[in-house]
């Protein structure tokens, strides 16, 4: 039987006995890749390495570098780590939060101590030694209610009973410890060498390798401002009665949502109007917003502006999209295409200097990036300000040192922007934020760009990794965090992106995450009546109706 493999750039042919797992498929293949293998796609659909291969078909090889396989890991690292936590203190919950620090941030119920720690991470050394076989049994609905009292969690069994869309569910075994994820994992504990565990507040960090260093264990770094922020979300969930996705669907259907809209807005709007209170109680000029892609940007610095004018100051607006290099000048990634991420995108010495120019009263003949002819154009929006007026400047270099070299220090306040997904499907199963913008992307290139679903999930990976190289090193400098997320969102983006990505072919490589994101999507009750939602939402910028972007 004939097989097309594909992995790490090389693409061949072989031949091979029909029933063959893909592991041993792989094994077989001695191929020399210090990056472990964690699953696999078979005909452009995501396989895990238990599979069994029955027909000729193109399999693809993926290790922690993909996006996927990387959250393979992270679940099977959680099932290994529920495990050690009942080998050592019993039948006590463990919860999964959200990324953080490097890791995932977690807590157990009861007071856990040091030693307690030490103990679990021991035993989940041993497990990982006594390299245990992960199993999956594929049940139904009628079954799986039959489980519910079984996995004791109030949270996924009102899910379960509640959701028709939630006909069949894999349930994964480890040394007879089961439990129920709703992805792929890896086949045995062997796999998960590398982990480490840490106390941190009032919870446990499970840290991993990153998906960039994929062999080794990320130096740790206190990210405080984004904890500070999960425990924000935390408590506007308690306001608004939503703590997983059961609650959501419950105010979905019981049509209790649009008071849930109302209320994350106005939130909104008072935590924009607390910062433009410490812009002006702080006298800051030039404030900078960052955030990655979907983050909401455009329409959060607008709003800010409306709120900066409404206790009297009188803000100018950029963004530092005008300032790229003439397109010719553009600098070239490591496959030799031009590279837009960069920070040598941007011509930094004539930002500097226009922005010192403005601060000083001088008149700026500011520009306008012509994105078809790749040029600058100059005389269209010559302006100056007053001693006292502020800058809000946006873009995914705002917090980058380079972009700001010239301009006093003192004069900066700089925001931070990201939708952090706080809204969990289950006490252990989390949709991470980088889904959670991709679907807002997708969303969005569609209705006002005219792009297919494939082509943005083709593009998601390069975007992601602009984002590690130029974004995400710079959170720490951010004097202050804002959480884009409303907590119904993916509610609402169902309704645009569920056709979307059902129109993604079987035969187009991005069909196996166009799955995956629908998968998860199934979860969710559908939003069909958006119009509850403020036209000066951010979330208006994704899916239409925005005044912000009117202008």
């Amino acid at each position: 039987m004939i097989i097309h493999i594909v992995h790490s750039k090389n693409s061949y042919c072989v031949d091979v006995e029909k029933g063959i797992t893909a592991e041993k498929l792989y094994l077989s293949l001695n191929e020399k890749n210090t990056k472990k293998v964690l699953l696999c796609k078979v005909d452009n659909s995501y396989r895990d390495l238990n599979h069994k291969i029955t027909r000729p078909c193109h399999v693809e090889f993926l290790d922690m570098s993909d996006n996927y396989a990387w959250l393979v890991y992270q679940n099977s690292l959680i099932l290994l780590y529920e495990k050690a936590v009942f080998d050592i203190l019993g039948n006590v919950q463990v919860n999964v939060s959200n990324s953080l620090n490097k890791g995932l941030y977690t807590t157990i119920k009861g007071n856990i101590t040091a030693e307690d720690i030490k103990r679990i991470e021991k035993r989940m050394r041993e497990l990982v030694d006594a390299q245990l076989p992960i199993t999956k049994k594929h049940i139904h609905r009628k079954e799986l209610l039959q489980l519910v009292n079984y996995f004791n969690s109030r949270d996924r069994s009102r899910l379960i009973l509640s959701s028709e869309n939630i006909q069949d569910v894999e349930v994964y075994s480890l040394d007879s410890y089961k439990e129920l994820f709703y992805g792929l994992l890896v086949p045995n504990t062997s796999y998960l060498e590398l982990f480490e565990l840490k106390k941190y507040r009032n919870g446990i960090l499970l840290r991993y390798p990153h998906i960039s260093q994929p062999d080794e264990m990320p130096p740790y770094e206190d990210q405080k401002l984004l904890y500070d922020a999960f425990s924000e979300a935390t408590l506007w969930e308690r306001l608004m009665g939503v703590s997983y996705v059961a609650d959501l669907n419950e105010k979905i259907k019981n049509n209790d949502y649009q008071d849930l809209i109302m209320l994350q807005e106005a939130l909104h709007e008072k935590k924009i109007s607390d910062i433009a209170d410490q812009i002006k109680q702080e006298n800051k000029r030039i404030i900078l917003i960052c955030g990655p892609s979907s983050s909401g940007k455009t329409s959060f610095a607008k709003r800010l502006c409306i709120q900066m004018r409404v206790i009297g100051l009188k803000p100018l607006y950029l963004g530092t999209d005008d300032y790229f290099v003439e397109r010719s000048e553009t600098v070239l990634d490591e496959n030799g295409e031009k590279d837009y991420e960069s920070i040598q995108a941007v011509d930094i010495d004539l930002f500097n200097k226009q922005i010192n120019d403005l601060l000083n009263g001088q008149k700026v003949d500011l520009p306008a990036f012509d994105f078809i002819n790749g040029t600058k154009i100059f005389g269209q929006r010559i302006v100056s300000i007053d001693k006292n007026q502020p800058i809000v400047i946006e873009g995914i270099h705002a917090l980058n040192q380079i972009l700001t070299k010239d301009i006093n220090d003192n004069e900066k306040f700089k925001i931070y922007i990201s939708p952090l997904t706080s809204l969990n499907i289950d006490h252990i199963n989390r949709i991470p934020t980088t889904d959670a913008r991709m679907l807002r992307r997708l969303v969005r290139d569609h209705q006002f760009r005219g792009r297919p679903a494939s082509q943005t999930i083709c593009d998601w990976p390069k975007v992601r990794k602009g984002e590690d190289q130029n974004i995400f090193p710079f959170i720490d400098q951010a004097d202050i965090f804002f959480n884009t997320n409303y907590i119904y969102e993916l509610a609402v983006l169902k309704k645009y992106a569920q056709p979307l990505l059902e129109s993604v072919h079987p035969e187009e490589k991005e069909y196996a995450e166009a799955q995956r994101m629908l998968s998860f999507l199934r979860f969710f009750e559908k939003i069909e009546d958006d119009s509850a939602i403020a036209n000066q939402s951010i979330l208006r910028e994704f899916i239409g109706g925005s005044i912000l972007l009117s202008k």
